[in-house]
């Protein structure tokens, strides 16, 4: 990653450093200006100097950024702009702040095993995507049948708030694109046996592309990946696949059954689609208690970061950890947040929830919000008071009104609750000690999220609603402990 002494004026765009060059673009970290001193900070994807002029591979960089245009997942890199400036094409895209898979999972070896619970989290999410990209459609309903062709590690990110996300659609095909399926694009140790033959695809050939890096995740083995190109290709080709157990005893019978279906070397033998792939991996994790969350995933990260870090850096005495009742509190506002769908006899909702959910976390992330926990259709948004309660809640507030408008445009039904308080927060996790989820205000924001679930109303508590100009309207006194009770206020 390289980063210039002063940044390169880019058209609307000023680039701020390299992150990769690839087979046809450079990639660069870039900041976007805007009216009243807004400024985003966003990837910018350049076609080579040398590929400008060519126009089989300027006409697949507009077809990445068409194809990718139309996806608006939360697990799917969001792309904002093609655009054109003097020779060059460019895509502008969203940023994500993290790793992609490839670097996490090489940094993570000298942790250990990557655990069993996170690569089978990060495997569905990115399920979760491809169910919905292979069944999308155009603006007629008729499907596109995109497939992605180049599933890998290095087009999974992981943002360090445990974000998922699949990119890179860049040599992905719709079904008039068929006649192109000869020309071998596609890191060769990914593929399935019908791209490395130039055969028809779809669906599905992503799917043996994911089994590929979950076995690799799992086994700490390249399965595919030979000395030569043409031994990669032949082994693709042929498609065998070792049991992985020898290599991993947490690997069970039905997860590797799991495995070998889905690495099969004839499609018609592998899951139908992402979809019922995502529920017989979802059985695993139920059956046998692998649950991962975001926050974990998050806090994965991290832990490999910071190790990485100490192993670069000169030897020194570890410090222990400062008790975390000699932490200062630091005053927390925090919104948790949920969408329902509306009741039966109301229209459907326009956008899925995932979506909802994207445009959620752009609203946040203008307000300052972090976020600590992450579903479809809800969140727990943590604000640092720094500058006071009074502004801190009034923006949050004012965010919540947002969402609760948001929310109803999308056609569901929005609960929500506020809660001002203190936590003492570690400086090495950014979370308090263990058992935060159920302690001070991150529980009381959604107990208030669970209440005002009927009457689809912000709800906060008296001190919350002290902090504010806005309107509320006092809903009632309710006890918690003993004697000690609270005032509910409503955002009118």
């Amino acid at each position: 990653m390289s980063t210039p002494a002063t940044p390169e004026a880019f058209g609307p765009y000023q680039l701020l450093e390299k992150i990769a060059t690839g087979g046809m673009a450079e990639v660069f970290r870039a900041r976007a200006h805007g009216a009243m001193g807004f400024e985003k900070i966003l990837v910018v994807k350049r076609i080579l100097d040398q590929l400008a002029k060519d126009d089989e591979f300027r006409e697949l960089f507009k077809n990445e950024a068409r194809i990718a245009a139309e996806l608006s997942h939360v697990n799917i890199v969001q792309v904002f702009e093609l655009g054109q400036y003097e020779e060059h094409l460019y895509i502008a895209m969203e940023y994500v702040h993290g790793l992609d898979l490839a670097r996490l999972s090489s940094r993570a070896r000298p942790l250990g095993d990557f655990p069993v619970p996170l690569a089978l989290f990060i495997m569905g999410e990115v399920l979760k995507a491809l169910a919905y990209a292979h069944l999308h459609t155009d603006s007629m309903g008729r499907p596109l049948h995109l497939v992605h062709c180049d599933i890998s590690p290095q087009n999974v990110l992981i943002s360090f708030s445990g974000e998922v996300k699949l990119t890179d659609f860049g040599i992905s095909r719709a079904a008039i694109q068929k006649a192109d399926q000869n020309v071998i694009r596609g890191k060769y140790s990914y593929m399935s046996p019908e791209q490395a033959e130039s055969r028809p695809l779809d669906g599905r050939s992503d799917l043996f592309s994911l089994g590929t890096m979950l076995y690799e995740l799992l086994t700490g083995r390249r399965l595919f990946k030979a000395a030569s190109r043409d031994e990669t290709l032949a082994r693709v080709r042929r498609a065998e696949v070792p049991s992985p157990r020898p290599y991993r005893k947490e690997i069970s019978e039905d997860l590797e059954g799991f495995l070998l279906k889905t690495l099969s070397r004839h499609a018609d033998d592998r899951w139908a689609d992402a979809q019922e792939m995502y529920e017989a991996l979802s059985k695993i994790i139920l059956s046998e208690g692998h649950r991962a969350t975001n926050s974990d995933l998050a806090a994965y990260l991290r832990e490999v970061i910071e190790a990485a870090n100490a192993a670069q850096s000169p030897a020194a005495p570890p410090r222990p950890l400062a008790p975390i009742k000699n932490l200062a509190p630091s005053p927390v506002v925090v919104l948790a947040l949920e969408a329902s769908p509306p009741p039966r006899s109301i229209a459907s909702p326009r956008t899925s929830l995932p979506a909802l959910t994207q445009e959620w976390t752009g609203l946040l992330a203008e307000s300052g919000g972090e976020v600590w926990e992450r579903g479809d259709g809800s969140l727990l948004v943590v604000w640092t008071a720094a500058t006071g309660f009074r502004e801190t809640v009034a923006r949050v507030v004012k965010t919540a009104t947002q969402l609760h408008r948001a929310t109803a445009q999308a056609g569901y039904r929005l609960s929500a609750g506020i809660a001002p308080g203190v936590a003492r927060i570690r400086p090495d996790t950014h979370r308090p000690a263990d058992g935060w989820e159920l302690a001070g205000p991150f529980y009381l924001a959604r107990w208030m999220m669970n209440l005002s679930a009927h009457r689809g109303r912000i709800l906060l508590t008296e001190v919350g609603a002290k902090q504010i100009d806005a309107p509320t309207v006092m809903l009632g006194r309710i006890p918690i402990q003993g004697s000690r009770y609270i005032n509910l206020h409503e955002v009118a």
